[in-house]
């Protein structure tokens, strides 16, 4: 087991993965920007270690100061969180060439994953099913791009292959857009990701996003913990996660569970990760795969009873799973709302100081935070700020906590999305269960026409 683990993340994550490493028995180290100086994980590692200035791009993604912070506290691993360089294959390498783990998959797996055209191409090879579109990267004659748009059918979306986030993507629902949508989106590739690579698949109208937590260790075992959905979101940002999935019968939980278990095991993949798939009259397709521990892995957590955390930094240790697929069962019902410094309609960011500050609990409540009152939120980094969670034994208990968690959920001094949550939690579609991805797009489009 490690004695010290590096955290190279900040926010709620890095408090999570600290309260991991407290578990086990591990100490911990945190990096820091010059503007989390304050935060509350900083406060309560064992050891912390300033890389750099606010910008991201001079500490949280500074991959010398991180790498160097880890031989200065003598760490033994670097547990990168989500975001940031969770996902950077380069940073995997260098990690484990300068001698220590890297808590997640290795740098090969991380590269064929975050290339959206060799994972596409991964996952049709060992049977998970993908969504019809082109085989590989579009060709530069645009002649070949027409067959295949008109193969594929209209409407179809280009996307970019190395893109991830919700960026890189532009849909066409006629023949005369495609060839400038397909140069349009390979300019921004190169720009955003320095890859213009871009594929092409068919545009669902009116899917769900449903998604396969997996779990493997080095010596071949994997189970999956159920689905998530995801699907209510926005500019492909997710706002709020459920697990199960409303709708998923057991049977389609298990052969498609089964199947990205199989997957885990024919590419060798260690740590946890996410299958992410499109849903659409009772058909999975494949649309990426994350590599790391997800911001919504607390809903499966609370119907499985699972420390997914814990279980990553176990395998990454080279410890056997600790579980088989036989031992996971599955209660109950659990929601989480991402809550975020920012206005709740126009979603402007809101960064500054917390004046006032209640938490909300009782039964059924989970919330993962670092906000405390007094706490100065940057304007450097993302918005999310918290994720509150409920879990019930059904879906309309958890909608029920997750309503009074939310009337008690009171922060002041900043604009926060909670009134736009409320409003979801009683929106009929979702208490349904029915909302597709493109729904709160359209339901933000007419409240602001009406």
């Amino acid at each position: 087991m490690f004695n010290k683990i590096l955290v190279a993340n900040r926010g709620e994550i890095a408090l999570r993965v600290l309260r991991a490493c407290r578990l086990l028995g591990i100490r911990s180290v945190m990096v820091h920007s010059e503007a989390d100086s304050d935060a509350i994980y900083v406060k309560l590692a064992h050891e912390s270690v300033c890389i750099g200035p606010a910008p991201s791009s001079k500490s949280y993604l500074n991959i010398p100061g991180i790498i160097a912070a880890a031989e200065v506290t003598n760490s033994d691993a670097i547990h990168p969180g989500y975001g940031f360089l969770s996902e950077n294959s380069d940073f995997c390498d260098q990690v484990e060439k300068s001698g220590f783990t890297f808590i997640g998959p290795d740098a090969d797996t991380i590269r064929l994953m975050g290339d959206k055209v060799s994972a596409k191409k991964t996952m049709l090879e060992v049977g998970v099913p993908c969504v019809p579109g082109s085989d590989g990267a579009l060709p530069d004659y645009p002649d070949e791009v027409i067959r295949i748009g008109r193969e594929v059918g209209y409407p179809v979306i280009i996307k970019a292959s190395g893109g991830g986030g919700g960026r890189g993507m532009r849909v066409v629902t006629k023949e005369e857009d495609l060839l400038q949508s397909v140069e349009m989106t390979k300019t921004e590739a190169m720009m955003a990701f320095g890859n213009p690579e871009v594929y092409m698949e068919r545009y669902l109208e009116n899917p769900r996003h449903v998604e396969i937590q997996v779990i493997a260790d080095q010596y071949g075992n994997a189970i999956h913990l159920g689905e998530r959905d995801c699907s209510m979101q926005r500019r492909h940002q997710k706002i709020i996660e459920e697990a199960p999935a409303p709708g998923i019968t057991k049977e389609q939980r298990d052969k498609i569970g089964a199947t990205c278990v199989e997957a885990c095991q024919k590419i060798g993949y260690r740590g946890v990760g996410t299958f992410e798939f499109l849903y659409e009259n009772g058909e999975f397709f494949f649309i990426e795969m994350n590599t790391r521990v997800q911001v919504e892995h607390p809903v499966t957590e609370l119907i499985t009873g699972i420390d997914i955390v814990k279980e990553q930094i176990l395998i990454a240790a080279g410890e056997k799973l600790s579980y088989q697929q036989d031992d996971i069962i599955f209660r109950g019902h659990a929601i989480e709302c991402r809550i975020n410094a920012e206005d709740p309609y126009n979603f402007r960011p809101s960064p500054g100081v917390i004046e006032s500050y209640n938490v909300p609990g009782g039964p059924g409540v989970r919330v993962d935070t670092h906000l405390y009152q007094g706490y100065r939120i940057p304007s450097h980094y993302d918005s999310l700020i918290a994720k509150l969670c409920s879990t019930g034994d059904d879906r309309d208990i958890a909608i029920a906590r997750m309503n009074v968690a939310l009337s008690e959920f009171m922060i002041e001094g900043i604009s926060t999305n909670i009134p736009l949550h409320r409003e979801l939690l009683s929106n009929s579609k979702f208490v349904e269960g029915q909302q597709s991805i493109h729904y709160l797009e359209k339901w933000l489009a007419e409240r602001r026409e009406s």
